[in-house]
């Protein structure tokens, strides 16, 4: 008998150290939620010894490559950050972008539209306005003439010939009233490898088989993977090492 493999199974990861080269003591483990796909791979470099003729006459494996993969649908901040950049995360207001859809109708004296973000939020940063006609309007520090447009703080100031204009006002704001964790990347050195150790597990009509990797580091991260009509699945990549005792990994299956 042997042990089938069905399903996306599932994957965790243990923070080991930081991006900063600090051992992390108390590890608080993550899981990739919503996993779509996992694969790990044993690629080993194969000398092979020639004579006169053909074919070899010895073979020998050189380096070994235990690279993998893991798709999860489900974004998770302690997961990118402990995984892969190892940097500092808090907890904070969320920032968004607001794309109007709808637009706006610029309004006779004093040619101002305030920007309202959504449920209660601040206006932080200007992102354009595009006029009825889908033209960018031109930002310009103040006395706008037509076409044109000056903003302070979420209010926009247009020109009075651009009076009863449609137009379409983009802008970044937070929002405190949802909560949200906050990834801070920094600059730093080269060299610096968060590592964590990963377990992978899939089941199967009550039989299971699981592989731990005893130190792995993220090589590659696809965040952002969008699509007109589905869901974005970030994606991890990673390579596997030995630990200080030698060990790499661990396989076990049902039979």
């Amino acid at each position: 008998m042997s042990t089938f493999l069905f399903g996306a199974g599932d994957f965790y990861g243990v923070p080991l150290i930081d991006g900063s080269g600090n051992a992390i003591l108390n590890p608080t483990p993550v899981k990739i939620a919503a996993v779509q796909e996992i694969s790990l791979d044993f690629s080993g470099d194969l000398k092979e010894l020639y004579g006169q003729n053909q074919f070899s006459i010895a073979s020998a494996r050189g380096k070994v490559k235990v690279s993998g993969k893991v798709k999860g649908a489900q974004v998770n901040g302690a997961a990118l950050n402990s995984l892969f950049f190892g940097q500092t995360m808090v907890a904070g207001t969320m920032a968004a972008v607001y794309t109007d859809l709808t637009g706006q109708v610029i309004p006779a004296t004093p040619f101002t539209l305030v920007a309202a973000p959504p449920n209660t939020g601040v206006w932080v940063a200007d992102l354009g306005v595009i006029n009825a006609s889908g033209v960018p309007m031109t930002r310009v520090a103040s006395a706008p003439t037509t076409g044109q447009y000056s903003v302070t703080a979420g209010s926009y100031l247009f020109a009075a010939a651009d009076t009863g204009q449609l137009v379409f006002v983009n802008y970044t704001y937070t929002n405190t009233s949802v909560s949200a964790q906050k990834i801070s990347v920094k600059n730093i050195a080269m060299g610096s490898t968060p590592t964590f150790k990963a377990y992978m597990q899939t089941t199967y009509q009550n039989k299971r088989a699981m592989v731990v990797l005893y130190q792995a580091t993220a090589s590659k991260l696809n965040l952002f993977a969008t699509k007109l009509d589905d869901f974005s699945i970030p994606e991890f990549d990673f390579s596997a090492l030995s630990d200080a005792a030698n060990n790499v990994a661990d396989i076990y299956v049902s039979e």
